[in-house]
């Protein structure tokens, strides 16, 4: 069924151009992601979608009765509650709760929404999104402001959605494991990839590297075409001027340059550090000081440090990077700076920025003109030509994020502290973050939920969950995440089986029941694992009966069948990958021998 078809659609903003005749079909089943700059226009296209904006030219129509849901970039919420906002918005209003408990939001599910801070009533949006009956779901940057496994829940969550998907995320992994299509917006023009993130990059980069072919081709025809003119009888040579000038254009026009180029060293100039560079020792600290969000931190930073900081929403990530940058005092301990160090912190908020400064002049300070290096950043970051002459007060959100980080990079910082960089960044920009933080000398210390930034920035991480001493674990972000999913999945394995078996406990049975912690015997260890055993045969035959039916029936079912076969295919997959698991944790309990009965 098709929900939307947008037909050569085109949109600008004051003085500058989104994009045109751009032309989208949603269709249920679809899951699609949108990608490109921030500013090209990808939330204006989610409005037109939705209809809250006409276009200026092109057609929109929509299926009759579609139900649409949707998360905006900066969403209105109703007076009143946290539950009670997501309640109106549900049609079984019990979900509400669940909801909003696995985004974190239970400790304020009484709060009311004007005490929010940005992340919470966008996190309280999504909820309403989430538990709306819809036919088409349009979400614009979910992942912001949700730690790691709120994510990866809500990863499931749209997984298991029927309805159609448009999304607008930075976020690699969520591109990759949720959408099976994405539309690529560059320099006004809409293109189009089948799968998900990989693909995008693959289709991307076949463009450019046919576009640079078909440049070359044209640039030797146009050679040829000239030297041929030029060797021509003088008795011609009036004849054919105009085609010789056409062939010299040719010649001397540029070919419009690949969209992303890489960062250039820009570290250039940027202090050296010292042997000392940050030292922590038994820091504490609280809003609340019966109530310390951590103690007893002990930290030595190095000159090369790659540090990640993760852990859920609230547990004080945020405040240990200020403590850091000492505009916060430790409540106990010492927080000490080399006599070196120059820090620049990217925060959540960002530098303030005048509407009315152009681009340039907040690089510059309006005092100076640009030098190759202002230069070269700005670019690099994609202000290049009549952008960098553009009043701040005409860019978008992403945008005027980008250029907070680039004044923040701009300033030469040898530590520099990034606090949840990904949010309002488009997924280009932290590829050029990403290459730049790869070679720069400098100690980097970053908060993130984004588990691809981290996985490619970090080397070691510190784990902060308001429970244990805040601790570093070498090894990096997927290390720790591997750590984290063996200890979900012994639970399971411990626990899953002996609820599975068990019959619904009344008053006397619950007395009588053994504790779920117990260890088992052997002989129960090899029922467990012959059980699991067929589960995972099972559910290999599924999935490779399902792989199979797609790759017969890709020529001839419909695009909504083959996306209902991807989803099957996703799901049987996960159940899978999940099955066995848990057979590797048994049969790694009765390596152990079990109970020894």
């Amino acid at each position: 069924m098709i929900l939307v078809d947008l037909e050569t659609v085109t949109m600008s903003r004051p003085g500058r151009p989104l994009f045109s005749d751009l032309s989208l079909t949603v269709s249920t089943g679809d899951r699609i992601g949108i990608v490109g700059l921030n500013g090209c226009g990808k939330s204006t296209l989610l409005s037109v979608l939705i209809g809250e904006q006409e276009p200026e030219s092109g057609a929109v129509r929509r299926g009759r009765s579609v139900r649409i849901a949707a998360l905006a970039q900066r969403p209105e919420l109703p007076a009143g509650t946290v539950l009670a906002a997501v309640e109106a918005a549900a049609e079984q209003p019990w979900e509400a709760a669940a909801v909003l408990d696995h985004l974190g939001m239970s400790p304020l599910l009484n709060a009311d929404i004007t005490r929010l801070s940005g992340g919470q009533a966008k996190r309280v949006a999504l909820a309403r999104a989430l538990v709306a009956e819809s036919d088409l779901l349009v979400l614009d940057e979910p992942t912001n402001h949700l730690d790691i496994d709120a994510i990866a829940w809500l990863e499931e969550r749209l997984a298991a959605y029927r309805g159609g998907l448009v999304m607008v995320t930075h976020d690699r992994h969520v591109l990759d494991r949720v959408t099976t299509r994405v539309l690529e917006i560059d320099r006004g023009r809409g293109y189009t990839h089948e799968g998900g993130y990989a693909s995008y990059l693959e289709g991307r980069a076949e463009r450019e590297d046919r576009a640079a072919s078909d440049e070359a081709t044209r640039r030797n025809l146009a050679r040829k075409e000239l030297a041929w003119l030029q060797r021509g009888a003088p008795a011609r040579t009036s004849k054919p001027k105009a085609r010789i000038d056409a062939a010299t254009a040719l010649i001397e026009t540029r070919a419009e340059p690949a969209a992303r180029t890489g960062i250039p060293d820009l570290w250039f100039g940027t202090p050296r550090l010292g042997d000392r560079v940050v030292e922590l020792e038994g820091v504490a600290f609280g809003h609340d000081p019966d109530a310390p969000l951590f103690t007893g931190v002990d930290l030595a930073l190095d000159p090369r440090e790659r540090l990640g900081l993760v852990g859920p929403n609230g547990v004080g990530k945020s405040t240990l990077l200020d403590l850091i940058a000492g505009r916060l005092q430790p409540q106990a301990g010492t927080v000490e700076h080399g006599s070196t160090v120059r820090i620049g912190y990217y925060d959540q908020v960002g530098v303030t920025l005048d509407p009315s400064m152009r681009v340039r002049d907040a690089v510059t300070g309006g005092h100076r003109i640009p030098d190759w290096q202002d230069a070269a950043l700005l670019e690099s970051f994609w202000f290049d030509g009549d952008a960098q002459w553009a009043p701040i007060e005409l860019l978008s959100g992403g945008e005027r994020r980008r250029l907070q980080l680039l004044l923040v990079l701009a300033a030469k910082p040898n530590v520099l502290l990034l606090d949840e960089p990904t949010n309002d960044l488009d997924v280009d920009t932290l590829r050029v973050l990403e290459e730049f933080l790869d070679d720069w000398p400098g100690a980097l210390i970053v908060v993130s939920h984004d588990r691809a930034f981290l996985e490619r920035t970090v080397a070691d991480v510190m784990v902060i969950d308001g429970v244990a001493r805040p601790g570093r674990r070498p090894g990096g972000y997927a290390k720790w995440e591997d750590e984290r999913r063996a200890n979900r999945v012994r639970g399971r394995a411990t626990s899953a089986p002996a609820r599975r078996s068990s019959p619904t406990p009344t008053p006397s049975s619950t007395r009588k029941s053994k504790p779920t912690n117990a260890p088992r015997s052997a002989s129960t260890l090899r029922h467990l694992i012959k059980e699991a055993d067929k589960l995972v045969l099972r559910l290999t035959k599924k999935r490779d009966a399902l792989e199979a039916e797609m790759a017969e029936r890709a020529t001839s079912a419909s695009h909504t069948e083959l996306a209902e076969l991807g989803a099957r295919f996703a799901a049987v997959t996960g159940e899978l990958a999940s099955a066995e698991e848990s057979w590797l944790a048994l049969a790694d309990e009765a390596e152990r021998g079990g109970s020894g009965q």
